[in-house]
């Protein structure tokens, strides 16, 4: 495992009396893909300004590529904002070269390889194109890239899937893995967790400014109950008590039976509850066991902290 390329130590943002993190605690491993993930006002966007040094935080310690200053390091540092804006007159391989400048790149480099990178991720018939021109997903693949130029070694994505097509959703992953398989550290934010499940290598999930979970997306699944759904033309309140089964919901099935969903309790086989429900004669025509995914242990860990502490509001 590689060392830590962000470290943040029990890290609390405060705008007045309100709480936007709080106590927060992680790490970024170098060479790794995190996924920071919440909902909308978990705090990730507060968390990001302050690993970019943008604003300070209330009380806690950062560390970004083994600086506490990162103004040290800003040069090693590639980020896409939430709010996109580019010079919509200039063209993308000037709007590129320009930002790399500002990282420390000459003049010539800059366009050179702002071009390079155009004609590598499919928009060199746009680079002398007027951004205004171009259409929203091939504009914030332009914004992406600039802030890759300059080969940075911490690369900082903030929702970077907003408003993205199907299409360029998959080419933005496929950038993020090329960063990681390079070596560069990815901290990416998102609230739509399938893009996460795909690409991280570990997760830090966010309620209300405050961390419910830390590690691994096979960890994180295994928080969640796996689900056993249950079709027939039997009354949902048949297989109401069946061993291990808790939360059943039901709805109509297409074949016009009977359509219930059960998580399973922790530990709990499915097999034990399909053998009480033959041997009573239940007539199951379909059943199928699911495996929890990265959304299913959002909820059940968000739930989960919300029980165990009052929430402090919504987080920016």
């Amino acid at each position: 495992m590689g060392q830590a390329a962000v470290v943040l130590e029990d890290v609390t943002k405060r705008y007045g009396a309100f709480t936007a993190v709080d106590h927060l605690s992680f790490e970024a491993r170098a060479g790794r893909i995190l996924g920071f993930l919440g909902h909308n006002g978990a705090g990730k966007t507060s968390s990001i300004r302050m690993i970019l040094g943008l604003v300070a935080p209330t009380s806690g310690r950062i560390t970004v590529l083994g600086e506490a200053d990162v103004s040290r390091v800003r040069q090693r540092i590639g980020f896409l904002p939430e709010e996109r804006g580019l010079y919509r007159r200039m063209t993308p391989v000037t709007a590129i070269a320009f930002l790399a400048s500002l990282k420390g790149l000459g003049t010539a480099e800059a366009k050179r390889r702002a071009r390079e990178l155009l004609e590598r991720h499919g928009l060199g018939d746009a680079a002398d194109r007027e951004i205004r021109s171009l259409s929203k997903g091939m504009a914030q693949k332009v914004q992406l890239l600039s802030a890759l130029t300059h080969d940075p070694d911490l690369v900082i994505l903030d929702e970077p899937f907003s408003g993205l097509d199907p299409v360029n959703q998959q080419s933005l992953e496929t950038i993020i893995r090329a960063l990681a398989d390079r070596g560069a550290t990815v901290i990416f934010s998102t609230h739509v967790m399938q893009h996460a499940e795909r690409l991280c290598d570990h997760v830090v999930l966010l309620a209300s400014g405050r961390k419910v979970f830390d590690g691994s997306v096979a960890e994180a699944r295994a928080s969640a109950p796996r689900t056993l759904v249950l079709e027939g033309p039997f009354d949902a309140a048949a297989v109401a008590d069946l061993p291990g089964l808790e939360g059943l919901t039901s709805e109509p099935s297409e074949e016009g039976g009977v359509r219930v969903t059960a998580a399973l309790r922790a530990g709990a086989p499915a097999q034990e509850a399909l053998r009480a429900a033959f041997a009573r004669g239940i007539d199951i025509q379909r059943f199928e066991l699911k495996e929890p995914h990265l959304h299913d242990a959002f909820i059940t860990l968000t739930t989960r902290a919300g029980q165990d502490a009052a929430p402090n509001g919504a987080a920016a």
